[in-house]
Protein backbone atom coordinates (compact mmCIF):
# COMPACT_ATOMS: atom_id res chain seq x y z
CA UNK A 1 0.00 0.00 0.00
CA UNK A 2 1.40 3.36 -1.02
CA UNK A 3 1.05 6.36 1.27
CA UNK A 4 0.05 9.61 -0.44
CA UNK A 5 0.84 12.88 1.22
CA UNK A 6 -1.93 15.39 0.67
CA UNK A 7 -1.08 19.02 -0.06
CA UNK A 8 -3.54 21.47 1.42
CA UNK A 9 -4.35 24.79 -0.29
CA UNK A 10 -2.54 26.61 2.50
CA UNK A 11 0.57 24.45 2.02
CA UNK A 12 0.48 25.03 -1.75
CA UNK A 13 0.26 28.78 -1.16
CA UNK A 14 3.26 28.67 1.18
CA UNK A 15 5.28 26.67 -1.36
CA UNK A 16 4.39 29.11 -4.14
CA UNK A 17 5.37 32.06 -1.96
CA UNK A 18 8.69 30.41 -1.18
CA UNK A 19 9.37 29.86 -4.87
CA UNK A 20 8.55 33.49 -5.68
CA UNK A 21 10.71 34.72 -2.81
CA UNK A 22 13.56 32.57 -4.02
CA UNK A 23 13.22 33.85 -7.58
CA UNK A 24 12.98 37.52 -6.61
CA UNK A 25 16.72 38.07 -6.02
CA UNK A 26 17.50 36.20 -9.25
CA UNK A 27 15.02 38.33 -11.22
CA UNK A 28 16.41 41.53 -9.72
CA UNK A 29 19.94 40.46 -10.58
CA UNK A 30 18.90 39.64 -14.15
CA UNK A 31 17.26 43.07 -14.55
CA UNK A 32 20.33 44.82 -13.18
CA UNK A 33 22.58 42.85 -15.52
CA UNK A 34 20.37 43.79 -18.47
CA UNK A 35 20.58 47.48 -17.57
CA UNK A 36 24.34 47.26 -16.97
CA UNK A 37 24.86 45.83 -20.44
CA UNK A 38 22.51 48.27 -22.11
CA UNK A 39 22.79 49.19 -24.89
CA UNK A 40 24.43 46.15 -26.46
CA UNK A 41 23.25 46.94 -29.99
CA UNK A 42 22.03 49.97 -31.98
CA UNK A 43 19.10 51.91 -30.50
CA UNK A 44 16.39 53.25 -32.80
CA UNK A 45 14.59 56.54 -32.15
CA UNK A 46 11.38 56.83 -34.18
CA UNK A 47 10.39 60.37 -35.21
CA UNK A 48 6.94 61.09 -36.60
CA UNK A 49 8.00 64.04 -38.75
CA UNK A 50 10.27 64.61 -41.76
CA UNK A 51 13.97 65.44 -41.71
CA UNK A 52 14.70 69.07 -40.90
CA UNK A 53 11.68 69.59 -38.66
CA UNK A 54 11.86 70.44 -34.97
CA UNK A 55 11.42 66.87 -33.68
CA UNK A 56 13.97 65.57 -36.17
CA UNK A 57 16.54 68.19 -35.16
CA UNK A 58 16.13 67.34 -31.47
CA UNK A 59 16.31 63.60 -32.13
CA UNK A 60 19.50 63.88 -34.16
CA UNK A 61 21.25 66.12 -31.65
CA UNK A 62 20.24 63.75 -28.85
CA UNK A 63 21.27 60.67 -30.85
CA UNK A 64 24.74 62.10 -31.34
CA UNK A 65 25.23 62.83 -27.65
CA UNK A 66 23.90 59.42 -26.55
CA UNK A 67 26.10 57.63 -29.05
CA UNK A 68 29.13 59.41 -27.62
CA UNK A 69 28.07 58.57 -24.06
CA UNK A 70 27.64 54.92 -25.00
CA UNK A 71 31.08 54.49 -26.52
CA UNK A 72 29.95 55.34 -30.06
CA UNK A 73 27.20 52.73 -29.99
CA UNK A 74 24.85 53.31 -32.91
CA UNK A 75 21.76 55.45 -32.31
CA UNK A 76 19.57 55.56 -35.41
CA UNK A 77 16.95 58.23 -36.10
CA UNK A 78 14.11 56.64 -38.08
CA UNK A 79 11.71 59.17 -39.63
CA UNK A 80 8.14 57.87 -40.00
CA UNK A 81 6.19 61.00 -41.02
CA UNK A 82 2.46 61.20 -41.58
CA UNK A 83 -0.88 61.82 -39.87
CA UNK A 84 0.55 64.39 -37.49
CA UNK A 85 2.89 61.84 -35.94
CA UNK A 86 0.24 59.15 -35.36
CA UNK A 87 1.86 56.65 -37.74
CA UNK A 88 5.11 56.79 -35.81
CA UNK A 89 3.39 56.62 -32.42
CA UNK A 90 1.37 53.57 -33.45
CA UNK A 91 4.50 51.74 -34.56
CA UNK A 92 6.44 52.72 -31.44
CA UNK A 93 3.61 51.63 -29.12
CA UNK A 94 3.68 48.14 -30.64
CA UNK A 95 7.46 47.75 -30.59
CA UNK A 96 9.31 45.25 -28.43
CA UNK A 97 9.67 46.75 -24.93
CA UNK A 98 13.38 46.07 -24.62
CA UNK A 99 14.78 49.61 -24.74
CA UNK A 100 16.02 49.35 -28.31
CA UNK A 101 13.06 51.12 -29.90
CA UNK A 102 12.22 54.57 -28.55
CA UNK A 103 10.20 57.50 -29.82
CA UNK A 104 10.90 61.21 -29.77
CA UNK A 105 7.34 62.14 -28.90
CA UNK A 106 5.76 65.58 -28.94
CA UNK A 107 2.76 67.33 -27.46
CA UNK A 108 0.41 66.53 -30.33
CA UNK A 109 1.01 62.77 -30.28
CA UNK A 110 0.89 62.33 -26.52
CA UNK A 111 -1.31 65.07 -25.01
CA UNK A 112 -3.53 66.43 -27.79
CA UNK A 113 -4.40 63.30 -29.77
CA UNK A 114 -6.55 61.67 -27.04
CA UNK A 115 -8.99 64.59 -27.27
CA UNK A 116 -8.80 65.33 -30.97
CA UNK A 117 -9.23 61.80 -32.37
CA UNK A 118 -12.35 59.72 -31.88
CA UNK A 119 -10.44 56.50 -32.66
CA UNK A 120 -6.81 56.62 -31.63
CA UNK A 121 -4.79 53.46 -32.42
CA UNK A 122 -2.79 53.82 -29.21
CA UNK A 123 -3.32 55.09 -25.67
CA UNK A 124 -0.48 57.49 -24.78
CA UNK A 125 -0.49 57.02 -21.01
CA UNK A 126 -1.12 53.26 -21.23
CA UNK A 127 1.04 52.19 -24.17
CA UNK A 128 4.12 54.28 -23.35
CA UNK A 129 6.38 54.89 -20.39
CA UNK A 130 7.79 58.41 -20.16
CA UNK A 131 11.59 58.48 -20.13
CA UNK A 132 12.63 62.15 -20.28
CA UNK A 133 11.27 65.43 -21.50
CA UNK A 134 14.16 66.78 -23.57
CA UNK A 135 13.19 70.32 -24.65
CA UNK A 136 10.33 72.74 -25.01
CA UNK A 137 9.74 74.79 -28.14
CA UNK A 138 7.92 78.03 -28.76
CA UNK A 139 6.23 78.76 -32.06
CA UNK A 140 6.76 81.65 -34.45
CA UNK A 141 4.10 83.23 -36.67
CA UNK A 142 5.67 83.23 -40.13
CA UNK A 143 4.53 85.01 -43.30
CA UNK A 144 5.87 85.25 -46.83
CA UNK A 145 7.37 88.76 -47.10
CA UNK A 146 6.65 88.73 -50.84
CA UNK A 147 2.93 88.15 -50.28
CA UNK A 148 2.16 89.77 -46.91
CA UNK A 149 3.10 93.41 -46.22
CA UNK A 150 2.77 93.21 -42.42
CA UNK A 151 5.86 92.97 -40.21
CA UNK A 152 4.18 92.77 -36.82
CA UNK A 153 1.08 91.10 -35.42
CA UNK A 154 -1.09 94.23 -35.23
CA UNK A 155 -0.49 95.11 -38.88
CA UNK A 156 -1.05 91.48 -39.86
CA UNK A 157 -4.42 91.45 -38.12
CA UNK A 158 -5.47 94.70 -39.82
CA UNK A 159 -4.28 93.41 -43.19
CA UNK A 160 -6.16 90.10 -42.86
CA UNK A 161 -9.38 91.98 -42.08
CA UNK A 162 -9.19 93.37 -45.61
CA UNK A 163 -8.78 89.89 -47.09
CA UNK A 164 -11.35 87.17 -47.68
CA UNK A 165 -10.38 85.34 -44.53
CA UNK A 166 -7.54 84.34 -42.22
CA UNK A 167 -5.99 81.21 -43.70
CA UNK A 168 -3.27 79.62 -41.58
CA UNK A 169 -1.34 76.53 -42.62
CA UNK A 170 -0.79 73.65 -40.21
CA UNK A 171 1.53 70.65 -40.35
CA UNK A 172 -1.41 68.36 -39.76
CA UNK A 173 -4.79 68.23 -38.03
CA UNK A 174 -4.50 67.76 -34.29
CA UNK A 175 -1.05 69.31 -33.97
CA UNK A 176 -0.18 72.19 -31.60
CA UNK A 177 0.04 74.56 -34.56
CA UNK A 178 -3.52 73.62 -35.51
CA UNK A 179 -5.02 74.56 -32.17
CA UNK A 180 -2.55 77.39 -31.81
CA UNK A 181 -4.23 78.92 -34.85
CA UNK A 182 -7.53 78.94 -32.95
CA UNK A 183 -5.88 80.45 -29.89
CA UNK A 184 -4.48 83.17 -32.11
CA UNK A 185 -7.93 83.78 -33.59
CA UNK A 186 -9.44 84.16 -30.13
CA UNK A 187 -6.71 86.58 -29.10
CA UNK A 188 -7.10 88.84 -32.14
CA UNK A 189 -10.88 88.35 -32.48
CA UNK A 190 -10.75 86.74 -35.89
CA UNK A 191 -11.99 83.33 -37.01
CA UNK A 192 -9.11 81.42 -38.62
CA UNK A 193 -9.45 78.83 -41.35
CA UNK A 194 -6.82 76.14 -40.69
CA UNK A 195 -5.44 74.60 -43.87
CA UNK A 196 -3.98 71.19 -43.08
CA UNK A 197 -0.96 69.93 -45.00
CA UNK A 198 0.63 66.49 -44.90
CA UNK A 199 4.06 67.76 -43.94
CA UNK A 200 6.17 70.85 -43.37
CA UNK A 201 7.43 70.96 -46.96
CA UNK A 202 3.89 71.18 -48.33
CA UNK A 203 2.84 73.72 -45.69
CA UNK A 204 5.76 76.03 -46.46
CA UNK A 205 5.04 75.54 -50.14
CA UNK A 206 1.52 76.87 -49.52
CA UNK A 207 3.02 79.86 -47.73
CA UNK A 208 5.43 80.64 -50.57
CA UNK A 209 2.70 80.31 -53.20
CA UNK A 210 0.30 82.57 -51.30
CA UNK A 211 -2.36 79.89 -50.77
CA UNK A 212 -2.18 80.64 -47.04
CA UNK A 213 -1.27 83.81 -45.19
CA UNK A 214 0.75 82.43 -42.29
CA UNK A 215 1.82 79.45 -40.24
CA UNK A 216 2.83 78.77 -36.66
CA UNK A 217 6.14 76.92 -36.95
CA UNK A 218 8.51 75.70 -34.25
CA UNK A 219 11.48 77.96 -33.58
CA UNK A 220 13.81 75.24 -34.83
CA UNK A 221 12.15 75.31 -38.25
CA UNK A 222 11.46 79.03 -38.32
CA UNK A 223 14.92 80.36 -37.43
CA UNK A 224 16.83 79.17 -40.54
CA UNK A 225 14.13 80.45 -42.90
CA UNK A 226 13.95 83.82 -41.15
CA UNK A 227 17.72 84.27 -41.02
CA UNK A 228 17.94 83.41 -44.72
CA UNK A 229 15.34 86.08 -45.51
CA UNK A 230 12.92 83.56 -47.00
CA UNK A 231 10.19 84.19 -44.42
CA UNK A 232 9.34 86.99 -42.01
CA UNK A 233 8.68 86.38 -38.31
CA UNK A 234 5.89 88.50 -36.80
CA UNK A 235 6.01 87.21 -33.24
CA UNK A 236 6.77 84.23 -31.00
CA UNK A 237 4.38 82.44 -28.67
CA UNK A 238 6.53 82.02 -25.56
CA UNK A 239 6.55 83.95 -22.31
CA UNK A 240 9.92 85.46 -23.28
CA UNK A 241 11.79 85.94 -26.53
CA UNK A 242 13.65 83.00 -27.99
CA UNK A 243 17.44 83.10 -28.07
CA UNK A 244 17.41 81.82 -31.65
CA UNK A 245 15.51 84.93 -32.83
CA UNK A 246 16.09 87.55 -30.11
CA UNK A 247 15.01 90.40 -32.36
CA UNK A 248 11.50 88.93 -32.75
CA UNK A 249 9.12 90.15 -30.01
CA UNK A 250 6.67 87.80 -28.37
CA UNK A 251 3.03 88.14 -29.33
CA UNK A 252 2.30 89.00 -25.69
CA UNK A 253 4.68 91.94 -25.97
CA UNK A 254 2.64 93.23 -28.87
CA UNK A 255 -0.51 93.64 -26.82
CA UNK A 256 -2.06 90.16 -26.86
CA UNK A 257 -1.51 89.18 -23.24
CA UNK A 258 -3.56 85.96 -23.33
CA UNK A 259 -1.70 84.36 -26.22
CA UNK A 260 1.01 82.01 -25.00
CA UNK A 261 1.55 78.40 -25.99
CA UNK A 262 4.41 76.05 -26.70
CA UNK A 263 5.21 72.44 -27.38
CA UNK A 264 7.66 69.91 -26.00
CA UNK A 265 9.63 66.94 -27.25
CA UNK A 266 10.62 63.98 -25.12
CA UNK A 267 11.66 60.36 -25.25
CA UNK A 268 9.13 57.64 -24.51
CA UNK A 269 9.48 53.86 -24.65
CA UNK A 270 6.91 51.10 -25.15
CA UNK A 271 5.05 50.14 -21.99
CA UNK A 272 6.62 47.29 -19.99
CA UNK A 273 10.15 48.37 -20.89
CA UNK A 274 12.20 47.23 -17.84
CA UNK A 275 12.30 49.98 -15.20
CA UNK A 276 16.06 49.60 -14.84
CA UNK A 277 16.55 50.38 -18.53
CA UNK A 278 14.12 53.31 -18.34
CA UNK A 279 16.07 54.67 -15.37
CA UNK A 280 19.40 54.35 -17.18
CA UNK A 281 17.99 55.94 -20.33
CA UNK A 282 16.51 58.80 -18.35
CA UNK A 283 19.77 59.49 -16.51
CA UNK A 284 21.85 59.32 -19.69
CA UNK A 285 19.49 61.64 -21.59
CA UNK A 286 19.40 64.21 -18.79
CA UNK A 287 23.19 64.16 -18.59
CA UNK A 288 23.52 64.49 -22.37
CA UNK A 289 21.20 67.46 -22.85
CA UNK A 290 22.27 69.31 -19.72
CA UNK A 291 25.96 69.03 -20.54
CA UNK A 292 27.44 72.38 -21.65
CA UNK A 293 27.88 71.20 -25.24
CA UNK A 294 24.53 69.42 -25.47
CA UNK A 295 22.63 72.36 -23.99
CA UNK A 296 24.42 74.85 -26.24
CA UNK A 297 23.55 72.89 -29.39
CA UNK A 298 19.90 72.54 -28.43
CA UNK A 299 19.61 76.24 -27.62
CA UNK A 300 21.41 77.19 -30.83
CA UNK A 301 18.76 75.23 -32.72
CA UNK A 302 16.03 77.24 -31.00
CA UNK A 303 14.94 75.00 -28.12
CA UNK A 304 14.75 75.43 -24.35
CA UNK A 305 16.40 72.49 -22.59
CA UNK A 306 14.45 70.84 -19.78
CA UNK A 307 16.02 67.40 -19.40
CA UNK A 308 13.59 66.06 -16.80
CA UNK A 309 13.38 62.62 -15.29
CA UNK A 310 10.76 59.97 -15.98
CA UNK A 311 8.35 60.92 -13.17
CA UNK A 312 8.42 64.60 -14.04
CA UNK A 313 7.75 63.88 -17.71
CA UNK A 314 4.86 61.59 -16.79
CA UNK A 315 3.26 64.47 -14.88
CA UNK A 316 3.79 66.88 -17.81
CA UNK A 317 2.05 64.53 -20.26
CA UNK A 318 -0.91 64.04 -17.89
CA UNK A 319 -1.30 67.74 -17.08
CA UNK A 320 -1.05 68.84 -20.72
CA UNK A 321 -3.60 66.21 -21.73
CA UNK A 322 -6.08 68.10 -19.55
CA UNK A 323 -4.96 71.57 -20.71
CA UNK A 324 -4.99 70.81 -24.43
CA UNK A 325 -8.17 68.78 -24.04
CA UNK A 326 -9.96 71.98 -23.04
CA UNK A 327 -8.52 73.80 -26.06
CA UNK A 328 -9.66 71.01 -28.39
CA UNK A 329 -13.14 70.98 -26.85
CA UNK A 330 -13.46 74.73 -27.38
CA UNK A 331 -12.93 74.28 -31.13
CA UNK A 332 -15.35 71.38 -31.46
CA UNK A 333 -12.76 69.56 -33.55
CA UNK A 334 -12.82 65.76 -33.72
CA UNK A 335 -10.91 63.70 -36.30
CA UNK A 336 -12.02 60.25 -37.43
Amino acid sequence: MTNKTSTTPARRALLAAAVVAGLAPWAAAQAQNAAAGYPGKPVRIIVGFPAGTGPDIVARLLAQKLSEAWGNQGVIVDNKPGAGGLIAATEAARAQPDGYTLMLGETGQLSIAPSSYSKLPYAPQKDFVAVSQVVTSDFVLLVNPQKVPARNVKDFVEWTKQQKGLFLATFGAGTPGHFGAFMFGDAVQLKPEPVHYKNTTDALGGLFSGDVQGVFASVGLAAPNVKAGKLAALGSTGATRTNALPEVPTIKEQGYANLEFSSWFGIVAPAKTPPEIVAKLSADIVKAVQSPEGKAKMEEAGFRVTGTGSQEFTKVIAADTVTWGKAVAATGFKAD
